[in-house]
């Protein structure tokens, strides 16, 4: 090969290497399907050949329901370590590489804003920080959430997407159960509506607490939404369970959902839901 050949070759290859993003194309992870990522976000994070809604964070969620710029609620600190858990790794250095990889605190993140002109606190929930799980500090998030919509007397919205309670925070993460309870009867005293908008995945504590208390219940399509996996519960009552089975669609038609919204629809549903929700709390005298 001659120099020139060579070289030719190497000049071609670091202009490709710098012409050529990394995060140019999106990969579907239902069907796999390669979508430019411009397209995929202007889609609000749905694929457009299966119209798969995949996962997304707090920030990218407040800008899709929110009418422009909203202020971050407050959230107390809590012990990042309470029960000292190591297993493979030390819980601190996992909660440490779970901030860096993220760029939040914790696996939920709480919004003050408007949607369709009604003032509303929002509470997200990322999967992405260890899976969304539920410990003290998701906890303290929610509570903190639920009492500043009381205080400022607006309705609480959360979007849930959790594979349970974490682990690594043993009791004290169940205790988060009874706790946002606690939040939510906060609401229902002050007569606020708290609307929960259940994404893929919801599972475990989550939805045997703060997920399934809502005045409206609502999910994106297909979204998986359960306490235990479907192996185990095969496993447990030794059948083959129906086909859809925790799937969104299959739990509105059995009654636990109101509503199946797609993204693209979800903020213009949340907005005349709560207009109406607000609007019969101002026409009624306190109690």
């Amino acid at each position: 090969m001659s120099w020139l050949t060579r070289t030719r070759q190497q000049l071609t290859g670091f202009m490709s290497r710098r012409e050529t993003p990394d995060n140019l194309w999106t990969k579907c992870r239902n069907c796999g399907a390669m979508v430019y990522t411009k397209e995929f976000e202007e889609n609000l994070s749905v694929c457009p050949r299966c119209d798969h809604h995949e996962r997304i964070g707090p920030k990218v969620r407040f800008a899709q329901v929110f009418d422009g710029d909203y202020a971050p609620v407050a959230v107390d600190k809590v012990a990042e370590d309470p029960i000292k858990f190591r297993d493979q790794k030390r819980y601190v250095d996992r909660l440490r590489a779970a901030k860096v990889a993220t760029g939040e605190p914790e696996a939920m993140t709480v919004g003050d804003g408007s949607i369709g002109g009604v003032r509303a606190i929002v509470a997200v929930q990322n999967f992405a920080f260890m899976g969304g799980s539920m410990g003290m500090g998701v906890g303290e998030a929610f509570l903190a959430g639920a009492r500043a919509a009381v205080a400022a007397e607006v309705p609480f919205v959360i979007f849930t997407a959790a594979g349970g309670a974490r682990m690594q925070e043993g009791i004290l993460s169940l205790m988060q159960m009874p706790r946002t309870t606690v939040g939510i009867a906060e609401l229902k005293e002050a007569r606020l509506p708290y609307v929960v908008v259940l994404t893929d995945p919801t599972t475990g504590g989550v939805t045997a607490s703060y997920a399934m208390l809502g005045d409206i219940q609502i999910a994106e399509p297909k979204a998986l939404i359960g306490f235990a996996g479907q192996r185990v519960i095969e496993q447990t009552i030794r059948e083959k369970l129906p086909e859809g089975f925790q799937r969104a669609e299959y739990l509105l038609a059995h009654g636990m959902l109101d509503m199946v919204v797609h993204r693209s629809e979800l903020k213009d549903t949340l907005a005349r839901l709560l207009a109406m929700l607000t609007a019969r709390r101002i026409a009624e005298p306190a109690r």
